[in-house]
């Protein structure tokens, strides 16, 4: 990064502590689960201003919720400077790999960390065979489903999904999540 010095000339800016911190993406372990909720919660006041039920911006999966996800080795992290900031959880069903949430700290969005999380989930479903990705999410908001779309998934209308997807649109409408839908990402 430059900056004009004097005389018009490039001066080097030190970088900022964002920019060199290390960024990994790992396996979660069970001392991480205690910080999922802390950061569903966080992740959900990108909603604040959007219509979404109320119970959205303060409600998050209690710690248990992943221990199947951790069993099955498809629950990742992704850690800057030593501290969990965000994470994905999925399960096989079927021929595919299905996200169940992927969540990044509000003040660490925008750096490219969920795509990382989606990239490294996409690697995994490869190398075990799998031959699909999928996920509910919502239609109209730009870090969801547009989101999904830029990084390969397509909308996947419900008379083509499985009963599982159906199910789970089904379930997400009863709890008042409205404009729905689900998308699928062929590998």
């Amino acid at each position: 990064m430059t900056a004009p010095g004097r005389n018009g000339a490039a001066a080097r800016t030190p970088p900022s502590s964002r920019e060199t911190e290390s960024i990994e993406i790992r396996l979660a372990r069970e001392a991480d689960l205690p910080r999922l909720p802390i950061i569903e919660r966080s992740a959900a006041q990108a909603f604040q201003g959007r219509p979404v039920p109320e119970w959205l911006l303060s409600d998050s999966s209690p710690e248990e919720a992943w221990r199947p996800h951790l069993a099955a080795g498809t629950l990742w992290v992704v850690e800057a400077a030593g501290e969990v900031v965000g994470y994905l959880a999925a399960r096989v069903e079927e021929d595919r790999l299905h996200i169940d949430e992927v969540d990044v700290l509000r003040d660490q969005q925008g750096r490219g960390l969920g795509r990382r999380l989606l990239a490294t989930a996409e690697t995994w479903a490869r190398a075990h065979g799998l031959k699909a990705l999928s996920l509910t999410t919502f239609r109209n908001v730009p870090w969801n489903a547009p989101f999904y779309a830029s990084f390969g998934f397509q909308d996947w209308p419900p008379e083509d999904a499985p009963a599982s997807i159906r199910q789970a649109l089904s379930y997400e409408a009863a709890k008042g999540l409205a404009d729905r839908c689900a998308m699928v990402m062929d590998l």
